[in-house]
Formats: C-alpha cells, sequence, structure tokens
C-alpha cells in the first residue's frame, strides 16, 4: 500500500462543504482521495466534479460516527484524515501529515479560527491552537499556558494531550487497531475526540500536534449553522463512556488515567 491519504467528510446540512472540498483538491499535494458523506441530505449546488471525490449518500441521517465509519469501510489510503465540512487547509498539509506520523500515532495540524465567508483567518488571540488538555471530568480543554510558552515554539512535533474533532490523522490500520468509531458506546456524535485520545494514549499510541502544517477551522460562536445537532439526549450515554476511563474504559487499555495525567504535569483541574 502506498502512501495514498482517504479523506472522510463527514456531512450534515453543511453550508461550506464545497468550499472545503474544493480547498483539499487545491491544496494537497500526494496522492488523495475525498470521501465525502452526504448524511440524509443533498447539498445545493452540486458538488465539484473531480475524479478524487467519491460520494458516499445516506439516504437517512444515521449520525456522524456511523458516517465515518462507513467511508472507511470504502476507504483506499495507507492514512485516514476526518475532517468537519467547514475547513481551510495548508498548501501540501497532506503530505507534511503523512511525512511525520508513526503507525501508532493520532496527529493533528496546527489550529486557526476561520471565516468560511470570506475564507481567511480570523484575527483572534486565541489561536493558533496547538495544545489541549484534559481537565477532571475528561473534557478537552484549550491549554492556554502551554499554546503561548515560548519554549514550545521550536517542538514543531510534540505530544498534546488531547484536542479537538474537526480534524485528525492517522494510518488506517491504526484506526481499526483503536476500534474507532464505537457508536454503541458513545453514541452517533458526543465525545469524539476523547474516544480518540484515550485509546491512543492509555493503550500505548500517542497523541500529536503537528505545527508544520494548519487548518482554519470554523469559529463558531453557537450552535447555529452546525451541521450535525448536538443530540443532547445522547450526551448522558458518551459522558458514562468516558467516565468509565477512570477505572478500565477499554479492553486493550494498559495504563489508568493517573499514568496520563502524571505524563503531562502539572494539568490543570487535577490536584
Amino acid at each position: 500500500m502506498n502512501g495514498k491519504v482517504s479523506i472522510i467528510i463527514p456531512s450534515r446540512n453543511e453550508i461550506y462543504l464545497q468550499k472545503t472540498i474544493e480547498d483539499i483538491l487545491t491544496k494537497a499535494q500526494g496522492e488523495i482521495e475525498v470521501i465525502t458523506v452526504l448524511d440524509g441530505y443533498w447539498p445545493t449546488p452540486q458538488l465539484v466534479d473531480d475524479d478524487r471525490l467519491i460520494i458516499l449518500h445516506r439516504g437517512q441521517s444515521m449520525g456522524m460516527r456511523a458516517g465515518i465509519n462507513g467511508a472507511v469501510a470504502i476507504a483506499h489510503g495507507k492514512y485516514l484524515m476526518k475532517c468537519d465540512a467547514h475547513c481551510m487547509f495548508d498548501q501540501g498539509f497532506d503530505v507534511k501529515l503523512a511525512a511525520d506520523c508513526e503507525k501508532n500515532w493520532v496527529v493533528v495540524p496546527r489550529r486557526y479560527a476561520l471565516d468560511p465567508e470570506k475564507w481567511q483567518f480570523i484575527d483572534n488571540p486565541k489561536y493558533p491552537i496547538d495544545y489541549m488538555y484534559l481537565s477532571s471530568d475528561l473534557h478537552g480543554v484549550v491549554w492556554d499556558q502551554k499554546n503561548k510558552d515560548p519554549k514550545l515554539k521550536e517542538k514543531l512535533i510534540d505530544d498534546t494531550m488531547s484536542n479537538q474533532g474537526s480534524v485528525w490523522f492517522m494510518p488506517k490500520d491504526y484506526f481499526h487497531e483503536l476500534e474507532l468509531m464505537d457508536e454503541a458506546t458513545y453514541g452517533t456524535f458526543w465525545n469524539e475526540f476523547q474516544e480518540i485520545g484515550l485509546k491512543a494514549w492509555l493503550s500505548g499510541g500517542r497523541v500529536m500536534v503537528n505545527k508544520k502544517t494548519w487548518y482554519a477551522h470554523w469559529h463558531k460562536t453557537s450552535d447555529v449553522g452546525r451541521g450535525y445537532p448536538l443530540g443532547h439526549s445522547e450526551q448522558d450515554k458518551a459522558l458514562k463512556a468516558v467516565a468509565k476511563w477512570q477505572d478500565k474504559g477499554w479492553h486493550k487499555q494498559i495504563y489508568d488515567v493517573k499514568w496520563l495525567i502524571d505524563k503531562f504535569k502539572p494539568v490543570p483541574t487535577w490536584a
């Protein structure tokens, strides 16, 4: 298998899907395929005609995790990259991510804020974001202290305790090893990166930020315009699944959460 990257875009009523696909097709420099999952809808206008684009249409909405799994099942790449349907990318993002990705790594690029109408960065002092941590209730939180630490700016490939689920990259074999995306346990949407990051770290893998490349994600201030509804009816299910990691959350787990806290200490909200 070569270094092909299968880029998966789960989409539910997304108004910037076309822009995201065109940006990816323009910016990628290696061999890619883009698998767009249309979860219970057809976009207007129709998507761009490109041999690298595969459209997986669901007549009825099945949710984000099911959409990702459906795309993975038909993916031909050595690597998988999932991205939200409202993201802009660095030139050559695909080859830059693949160049620094080990067999048991989950890699995320540096993140900026996107103005999707102007298709450009938003000038926001919160960004760029490289590091996130897991709080004591196992929620992902932006790690301001690390993001602003001048000593860390020179570490272009570095460990991050957690991240946002808007973009992640890993070998396809590792996706299967981590048994992602577990809809039966976590539901259709909630706690995407808690599942990914905890499975990786606590089974002996790593979550890495690659500052050599970047993406910009729609900086939403509310749920207005969100493609996938948050589905609050499933939140308790996902939270209970994440809480189990405090003991033993997964059969391939070899470390406990305390090991992860000790690795990154001092971690905010943890005593």
